[in-house]
């Protein structure tokens, strides 16, 4: 059973979510534009006063579905060699072994235990995209270990998620463009602030000390997408992780942050988002309205960078016409964001396997969909696989070179006899609508199924989706969703 078909089974409902409304924009260089927004009190406040019935129930089912897609990827993660050297660190280090490491024997101190989990949730890129890329993947290792520490039960598990969720979206979205212009990684920035404020949960931290870890964690906070591509990607989740509850330790022994590091002058997104569009706008509604309910976990298809999945997609339909041994040369024209992070070059390593256009596009066409074992040092050696990328060029969508918060890709491929075969693939999501064509979101009618004529495109939801056949849950009255009974279960990636 695919990890997605165990997901429908067991996750509850799911919904049809739209992208975000993201912030007004605000002055360049947000920071020094005057607010009446604390957003660390704002955070201080919701941290201890949220209370888990008032979340709804699409809220209470994102977050089981997000525990289950994250311990998935973890097991599947916690054996592979990042994993593997942070461990033999944590050894050599003489770490406690006090709390468990998801998917290994051995134990360790409470951060090396969530460094651990870090690294191994995103060590196959496999794990669900919120906002900008997996901006929360350091959240549940972290919260994980600190769990087992005060025995936490499961609503409070699930409170602290919420939180940290809700923390991640709305730091995101005080500066929407910072992610995709700046060129850090949201993992290890807003995603130790997010894991900070779930540990501060479940450790009962008093609200009066919490501006100052949030401070505390501005300094921790860091990740370059330089770095994509190589082992430290994930080992920014585990950063993340290990920083948070860092943070939170020793912010409820007495040590100071700027409370206003956040917003104020030097501050987080003075550096972070320097001549970006800033607004704390987002922090008023914290706690009220809930961006896990309209944005949501975004599972991904393919354990690869998120940004090239359009092109998959597209590989995918030109492989079922075209034969290889016809193919001249073939073209992805994506964006120039997704530019910044993919590669022209073949890999030398699995890490670079994952964000390398040639190599992706080549093994799609020859072998099929890039699953897990296309990610290993022996399908690099694939001599017919080498010998395609040759023939692979990466390039500007034509169109959309411009786009930040969807990846249009589009694919050509020209024949030795001159013909182009062109796939491309770019939908945008409107307000309100899911992500197929036509397709009308649970909020206002029942979703029609699209033409069956028309290809499946990219970011379809579940009921649509071929992919979840047979693996629509049951509805209320017991009888299996069809596509036009069942909610919208959007797989795909921003990131």
């Amino acid at each position: 059973m695919r990890r997605r078909q165990f997901i429908a089974l067991t996750g509850g409902a799911a919904l049809s979510l739209p992208l975000p409304a993201f912030a007004q924009q605000g002055a360049k260089g947000g920071s020094t534009a005057v607010s009446d927004i604390k957003p660390a009190q704002a955070i201080a406040d919701f941290v201890t006063g949220f209370d888990l019935s008032q979340a709804p129930k699409a809220v209470l089912d994102w977050a089981r579905i997000a525990f289950i897609d994250t311990t998935g990827v973890m097991l599947a993660g916690s054996h592979h060699e990042p994993t593997d050297i942070v461990l033999e660190m944590i050894k050599a280090e003489g770490s406690t072994p006090a709390h468990a490491i998801i998917g290994r024997k051995e134990r360790a101190s409470l951060q090396h235990a969530a460094l651990a989990n870090g690294v191994s949730g995103h060590a196959l890129d496999f794990d669900f995209t919120y906002f900008a890329g997996q901006a929360i993947a350091g959240l549940i290792p972290a919260i994980l270990p600190v769990a087992e520490a005060t025995k936490a039960s499961e609503k409070e598990v699930l409170a602290a998620f919420i939180i940290g969720a809700e923390v991640c979206g709305r730091l995101i979205r005080t500066a929407p463009t910072m992610f995709r212009l700046a060129n850090w990684h949201a993992t290890g920035t807003v995603g130790t602030i997010a894991a900070a404020a779930a540990c501060a949960r479940l450790m009962k931290t008093p609200a009066k000390l919490i501006p100052d870890i949030v401070g505390i964690c501005t300094s921790l906070a860091g990740g370059i997408s330089a770095n994509f591509g190589t082992m430290t990607k994930p080992l920014h989740a585990g950063n993340a992780a290990r920083n948070g509850i860092l943070a939170v330790q020793l912010g409820m022994k007495g040590f100071t942050g700027a409370t206003s590091a956040l917003e104020g002058r030097n501050g987080f997104y003075d550096n972070f988002a320097r001549g970006l569009a800033v607004s704390f706008e987002p922090f008023r509604d914290l706690g009220k309205a809930w961006d896990l309910e309209t944005q949501g976990p975004r599972l991904k298809p393919y354990p690869s960078g998120g940004l090239g999945h359009t092109a998959i997609d597209a590989a995918l339909e030109l492989r079922q016409i075209v034969k290889l041994d016809e193919v001249k040369s073939v073209e992805v024209a994506i964006t120039k964001y997704a530019l910044r992070r993919y590669s022209p070059n073949y890999p030398t390593t699995v890490e670079q396997a994952k964000f390398s256009g040639p190599y992706i596009a080549s093994t799609t066409l020859i072998h099929g969909a890039p699953m897990l074992p296309a990610f290993t040092e022996a399908a690099l050696r694939d001599e017919k696989v080498i010998a395609f990328a040759r023939k692979v060029t990466l390039a500007p969508h034509p169109e959309h070179a411009e786009v930040l918060n969807e990846s249009p890709a589009k694919v050509t491929v020209t024949l030795s006899d001159g013909r182009q075969i062109v796939r491309d693939k770019y939908i945008p999501l409107a307000p309100g609508k899911c992500r197929c064509r036509g397709h009308e979101s649970r909020r206002s009618s029942p979703p029609a199924p699209p033409p069956s004529s028309s290809p499946m495109p990219r970011r379809s939801c579940w009921p649509c989706s071929p992919r979840w056949a047979s693996a629509r849950p049951s509805t209320a009255s017991g009888r299996s969703s069809d596509r036009r009974e069942g909610t919208c279960f959007p797989y795909a990636p921003r990131h």
